[in-house]
């Protein structure tokens, strides 16, 4: 809470600025070289002598800045030689030296420990003159505000101001560009400063406007920042536009300003403009009076004047006012020569980017040429402070425009009252001092306990002033304040002090302005660090107010001991209570108090201590004067420790009292627990997987007090009430009161007293103690028989406590109190601990109920039979979430996916719906990968002991398991899933059961489609659903849901590409690869098959679709659909419809429609399989094609009648290519072996070597009006080509046209004999004297048979003899080729007797 010193930005390459600006030094003449060295030499020795002469004064800082030093190269002083400014924004840095300057912007850098931070980087430096002989004398950077809506109020770029001695003002951007020149005066820039639009603090204060203000020996010209701040961005505009496009068209507007001509002062060093002011009436005519005598008259109204002060020689401080409207702005003549110095500048800048230069005599006569000088309006001085002695070097305005610092040759800094004109503070020993000022707000805070808040808020006023013969850096607190900071910095640094903000900025664009700006910042040229000056408001307060001062040290001091980890608890104590006792204002002692008892290395014995003597001092003084909000917070305070200890000693003390159990009230929970107690066994094993958790989470570890306290709060009537935040916390305060009563270690009775009397709600304490319960659900299921006699031990005392149960409930409504338990019990997903928690209540209840029925003279049998049926119905339900639980906890095979266990409740379970329990043993399926036929199994067994047991006797069997694991598993599995079913016979109905893993299969299978094999599974699961009525909706619902959108992306990509689609198209168009794309068409033909099958059922007697009667299985018998139902227990089930529900109200489908579908799928399916070409959608009429997705509840315009040969000989051809690629397939054995053994099954069924291609393309045929028996030939002669003569044969028998086959097989016999006699790569001798002996007319005829058509050509001569053989059988006697077949088969026969 005290000043600091903070760096905040840092400069990077100091040598090559300096370098930079002093290399003539370093280039001049050989002759001229040794008094440069002497004057450079004995300025480094004279720094570095001063420099070791104060090294014991710089408080251990030097050797660290004297090693930066050495590493650098740089000498110290020679910043001071330079003209350096710093934008207000911290931005843009420039260092400027006779010509030459250096312009460093900002840039953010990563340091070694990964933290960002901000530096100053060189971003250009060049030569800023072009007159011969001027230099660089003044300069400052003014941002300018944006004008985007966007960033209103914030910098959009920044504009280098530089002044010459020449008496030339020229204007830069931060790369160096010029945009505008302007003479205003022949004579040296003396200073250039710059006002900006402040927001007034009070209503009464004039708005100022923003000028910038120019000073020369005998003049000051200053500039309207409205003007300005328009000039400059149009003159940006245009360089720009220039630059890019080779225009040099210049037109830059005139700026306004006023020209004074400063009189009556001998010498003039420095200067600020103070702003518009108004006079107050008495001094308007104290100072007509004065100069006037005494005839002088007044105006009505004060004129408004600016006021100028100036510093310098003759008098030491002048001060002058202009009245406004006394000088109209300067235009005339100023666009002239502002376009010509422009447009030699641009010129002359632009001829090295755009390649275009001008003749230098052309250059030397614009260069020669001078704008015509405005003269000056005289102003003469109203007053000064005459000191003949005393020179004046420097003034610095503060931002409240109200005082002036002004700095001298005699070493002094004077204050100054610029209302009054009068020096009011002057400070001595500060040669060459440096100033600037800090103006800090009030903290909201620290008002807040002030009568009257709504007062706007105050701020501090500080001079800043750096003595650098001295190098220290002195806070003052304004006006006759004390020096509230000193700072040893070293002795070359420089004090950057803007006194502006951002121009451009107005009472508009200004709400809401947050822009941060560094007021005061000093530069170290040794480190290149900038640092800025952080000052706490309060140190402003004067003596009279410094008790809070004193406050704040003193909770500073508090602060210290407290973070200090070695303090012995007695120092702590006495330290600690010393503080508290000193602290004055009740504000900052409430703070401290509040500090100290937040802190965890404070004992309580010390909290207690602290807190119990601050609170009797308290209690010793005025009741008027005491602050009652901290003397409540004391008391309260006080209370919760005491409660905090009593609990403490209560769980650790040693003289237990031994507990009176009633067992007779135990028997009923002992029978309970030994009848669940299979199944608790089994969950708790499931549940005791190792898990990883941070020691200072664990609910064993001590409570600290300060945790204890920060749950608690005092409510008005003296009582105490628990806040709860985090989960963690509340359970953690839960075990500290509570779990020391369920292990056995302390008496409930004496707990539950001490909580009363503390003052807390018995419904609190109740839901801290089911918390605790239920969160440790691992330990209680440890030893549950001990834990749930201590829970009833303490349930039973909770209730006795007063306002647990009330005394007169109306007896036909439920107790608050129990029903609070069982709404805790039923949110809760810890099965077993809310089990055993419903047992104990229940049990509790039931003995309350009776008791309160036996003191009362009237029957209460109403109320306790409806209490009580609650409870039955609740535990019920609890076991049946405990047997589900257990089931869903077991795990998935290695490898599986699914992600975690699910967890379930009562709550869930009924805000899931009627269906929320298959959903969940659905998800179970999925995430143990059960397979269908498997779960078929499980099911079975489960209808097969219903049938032998009674369901009374399922219930004791449904927690067994068998004690080892490995092959057992299994079976513990099945039986934990048939004691679930017996649990929920009607929500876990085999058919709901397939029907939920078949929609959660398919949602899989959306999520990730590569994964081909979870809609396969899902169209098992879906066969395997024996209502037909569910089957028909669930089907359609897949359909339109997931599947449509899909298929119809597949068929016009195909469509498109005109074959199987690559592995790039699929991905792109369908969201799968090529061979899930494969898999996904089969699916869909099945998909589509149910579909019709089920229709047929179904439609008969649901449909009001006449014509589909047609369609019905006659043979079928007339299913109704099924009635849902849920459990007795389950029936007030809320929630979204379950699938089963929707299902149901599906509409019936149109058959015609669904077959249309399932021919493109087959076709496409075909066309992935054995990769083919064509367009499927082509092989369609414009009817078919529109038919194609739509709503397959909808009637449709179908093909009919005749197709048009066309279209019939491509889809032969396409038929025919398809039988073509099975034959092929069924001798490739890459096509046949799966590549995993998951894919296995599925594969051998649905790949292209499959035995139900042919069938599949004969039924294909039929439908699109292909002859079957051009098909079926096509299958013989296809087989014959691939050496499969059997399967041939086989085929044969179906075949109506056998002239037409017998031909084709005669060509096919003639290949394979040519192939034997010509082109085998064994020719015998006895082959070719057979080919010798053969009639001319079949040797002709075996020569002019091509066998490269064969796939088989090496058949045996066998299987060959036994073609030729069935080509005589089938062909007629008359058959045009019978003589040449029997030609044929004598050759066969010979080739055959000679092998």
């Amino acid at each position: 809470m005290s000043c600091s010193l903070l760096e905040f930005c840092r400069l990077q390459e100091l040598k090559t600025v300096r370098d930079y600006l002093f290399l003539s030094q370093k280039a001049e003449p050989a002759e001229e070289k040794n008094p440069t060295e002497n004057e450079l030499s004995w300025e480094s020795s004279d720094w570095e002598a001063s420099w070791d002469g104060g090294e014991n004064k710089e408080e251990g800082a030097s050797s660290a800045l004297t090693v930066e030093e050495e590493t650098t190269g740089q000498r110290a002083p020679w910043l001071q030689d330079c003209v350096v400014s710093l934008s207000p924004c911290s931005d843009l840095l420039v260092v400027a030296r006779e010509q030459k300057a250096v312009f460093l912007s900002a840039k953010w850098r990563t340091d070694d420990s990964g933290r960002e931070e901000m530096t100053l980087a060189v971003s250009w430096t060049g030569t800023l003159s072009t007159d011969e002989g001027e230099c660089v004398s003044s300069s400052i950077c003014i941002p300018l505000a944006s004008q985007k809506r966007s960033s209103t109020g914030r910098p959009d770029w920044t504009c280098v101001v530089v002044g010459f001695t020449s008496g030339y003002v020229r204007f830069y951007t931060e790369n160096g560009v010029l945009l505008l020149a302007q003479l205003l005066h022949e004579e040296p820039v003396l200073r250039l400063k710059c006002r900006t639009y402040e927001i007034p603090r009070h209503p009464g204060v004039t708005e100022q406007h923003e000028e910038l203000s120019i000073l020369y020996p005998v003049a000051l010209v200053t500039i309207d920042g409205f003007s300005l701040f328009q000039s400059l961005r149009a003159c940006r505009n245009q360089v720009a536009r220039a630059t890019a496009a080779g225009s040099d068209v210049i037109q830059p507007p005139p700026l306004a300003y006023k020209k004074w001509g400063l009189q009556d002062m001998d010498t003039i060093v420095d200067h600020s403009s103070v702003g518009v002011m108004t006079l107050c009436v008495f001094d308007q005519m104290k100072n007509a009076s004065i100069l006037g005598g005494f005839n002088a008259s007044v105006k009505g109204s004060p004129p408004a004047m600016s006021q100028y002060v100036t510093v310098g020689g003759g008098p030491y401080t002048g001060f002058y006012y202009a009245v406004e409207g006394s000088s109209q702005p300067l235009l005339s003549h100023v666009a002239l020569a502002v376009a010509s110095k422009l447009t030699s500048a641009l010129f002359s800048a632009a001829s090295g980017w755009l390649g275009w230069n001008k003749h230098k005599n052309e250059e030397d006569a614009v260069q020669k040429q001078k704008p015509k000088v405005e003269p000056a309006t005289a102003l003469g001085i109203r007053f000064g402070l005459p000191d003949s002695r005393r020179h004046g070097e420097s003034i610095c305005l503060s931002p409240c425009n109200t005082l002036a610092g002004v700095t001298d040759d005699f070493g002094r800094v004077t204050l100054l009252d610029l209302s009054r004109g009068i020096a009011i503070r002057m400070w001595k020993g500060y040669r060459d001092a440096q100033l600037g000022w800090l103006q800090v707000p009030e903290e909201r805070c620290d008002r807040e306990f002030s009568p009257s808040a709504s007062h706007p808020r105050r701020h501090a006023l500080f001079l800043v002033i750096y003595a650098p013969r001295r190098g220290i850096l002195e806070v003052w607190g304004m006006q006759q304040g004390p020096r509230v900071g000193a700072f040893t910095v070293g002795k070359h640094c420089r004090l950057l002090y803007a006194g502006y903000r951002l121009m451009g900025v107005n009472s508009v664009t200004s709400k809401g302005w947050q822009l941060h700006t560094q007021q005061v910042c000093l530069l170290d040229p040794i480190t290149g660090a900038l640092r800025t000056v952080n000052i706490p408001f309060h140190l402003a307060l004067s003596d009279k107010k410094s008790e809070r001062a004193k406050d704040m040290h003193l909770i500073k001091r508090l602060t210290m001991i407290l973070r200090s980890r070695v303090v012995d608890p007695d120092t702590l104590e006495r330290e600690a209570k010393s503080v508290l006792l000193d602290i004055k204002h009740p504000a900052i002692k409430k703070q401290a108090l509040e500090s100290l008892l937040s802190n965890k290395n404070a004992p309580v014995s010390c909290l207690i201590n602290i807190t119990c003597a601050l609170n009797d001092t308290l209690k010793q003084q005025d009741p008027e004067e005491v602050d009652e909000a901290l003397l409540q917070l004391c008391s309260s305070q006080l209370k919760l420790l005491r409660l905090y200890t009593d609990i403490q000693n209560l769980h650790s003390g040693a003289d237990l009292e031994a507990c009176s159990i009633n067992q007779d009230s135990l028997e009923g929970l002992e029978d309970e627990l030994s009848r669940v107690g299979p199944t608790l066994q089994c969950y708790a094993q499931l549940t005791a997987r190792p898990s990883v958790s941070f020691a200072q989470d664990s609910p064993d570890s001590p409570l600290p007090a300060q945790a204890f306290l920060s749950q608690m709060e005092c409510t008005e009537d003296g009582g105490l009430r628990i806040t709860r935040g985090f989960e963690t916390d509340w359970n953690h305060l839960g075990s500290f009161m509570f779990w020391g009563c369920l292990c056995g270690k302390s008496t409930p009775q004496k707990i539950c007293d001490t909580l009363q009397q503390a003052g807390f709600s018995p419904q609190q304490l109740l839901s801290l103690l089911l918390s605790v319960w239920l969160q440790r659900e691992k330990e209680v299921l440890v030893k549950p028989e001990e834990a749930v006699r201590n829970l009833h031990m303490l349930l039973t005392a909770l209730s006795n406590m007063e306002g647990a149960v009330e005394e007169s409930w109306d007896p036909q409504s439920i107790s608050p109190w129990w029903q609070q338990v069982r709404c805790t019990c039923i949110q809760s997903y810890n099965a077993a601990a809310a089990l055993l928690a419903a047992f104990v209540a229940h049990r509790a209840a039931k003995a309350s109920t009776t008791s309160r029925g036996d003191s009362k003279l009237q029957s209460e049998w109403e109320a306790v039979s409806l209490e009580l049926e609650q409870w039955v119905v609740c535990v019920r339900q609890l076991e049946d979430v405990l047997v589900l639980q257990t089931l869903l906890l077991v795990t998935p095979p290695q490898g599986a996916t699914g992600g975690a266990a699910a967890q379930c409740s009562i709550k869930t379970l009924l805000e899931g719906g009627t269906g929320g329990i298959a959903d969940s043993v659905s998800k179970w399926v999925f995430r143990r990968d059960l397979a269908p036929e498997r779960l078929k199994e499980i099911l079975q067994k489960r209808e097969d002991k219903e049938a032998d047991d009674q369901p009374e006797q399922g219930a004791g069997e449904e927690g067994k398991e068998p004690e080892e694991k490995g092959p057992e598993d299994t079976d513990r599995t099945a039986e934990l899933l048939v004691a679930v079913c017996q649990r929920f016979p009607h929500s876990l109905s085999p058919d709901l059961l397939f029907a939920h893993s078949c929609w959660e299969y398919v949602v899989q299978w959306n999520k990730d489609p590569e994964e081909g094999r979870y809609f396969w599974l899902a169209v098992e699961h879906l066969k395997l659903v024996s209502s037909p009525h569910i089957q028909l909706g669930i089907s359609a619902m897949m359909w339109s849901t997931f599947i449509v959108k899909r298929f119809s992306a597949a068929a016009f990509l195909m469509e498109k590409v005109g074959k199987a689609p690559k592995d790039r198209l699929c991905r792109r168009d369908v969201g799968m690869g090529d061979k899930a794309v494969t898999s996904f068409l089969g699916c869909c033909v099945q998909l589509l098959q149910i579909l019709m099958e089920v229709t047929g059922v179904v439609v008969k007697n649901q449909s009001h679709l006449s014509f589909i009667d047609y369609y019905a299985d006659s043979a079928v018998e007339d299913v109704g659909p099924p009635e849902l139902s849920a459990e007795e227990a389950w029936c007030g089930a809320e929630g979204p419809a379950s699938l089963a529900e929707l299902a149901l109200e599906q509409r019936g489908v149109h058959y015609p429609l669904v077959q249309h579908h399932c021919l493109l799928a087959s076709l496409l399916h075909a066309a992935m399989t054995f990769s083919l070409k064509v367009k499927p959608l082509s092989l369609f009429d414009s009817k078919g094609k529109n038919a194609f997705f739509r709503d397959l509840t909808t009637i449709q315009l179908m093909p009919s009648g005749d197709m048009d040969p066309g279209l019939v000989s491509l889809r032969q051809e396409f038929l025919l290519r398809v039988l073509t690629g099975w034959v092929q397939a069924l001798e490739d054995p890459s096509s046949s072996a799966p590549d995993t053994k998951e894919k296995g099954a599925l594969l051998s069924s649905h790949g292209p070597n499959a035995d139900w291609w042919p069938s599949l393309c004969l039924e294909l045929g039929s439908l699109l009006q292909v002859n079957p028996d051009i098909l079926r030939r096509h299958i013989v002669c296809e087989l014959y080509n691939q050496g499969l003569d059997l399967r041939a044969e086989e085929v044969m028998m179906e075949v109506e046209d056998k002239d037409v086959l017998g031909s084709q097989l005669l060509v096919l016999t003639g290949q394979r004999l040519s192939y034997s006699l010509l082109h085998s790569q064994s020719q015998t001798q006895a082959a070719m004297e057979l080919l010798a002996r053969l009639p001319p007319t079949l040797c002709t005829w075996i020569k002019a048979m091509d066998p490269s058509e064969l796939r088989c050509p090496l058949a045996p001569l066998s299987q060959t003899s036994g073609l030729v053989g069935r080509l005589i059988e089938i062909l007629p006697e008359n058959h045009a080729q019978y003589s040449l077949a029997l030609h044929l088969l004598e050759a066969v026969d010979a080739l055959t007797t000679e092998d």
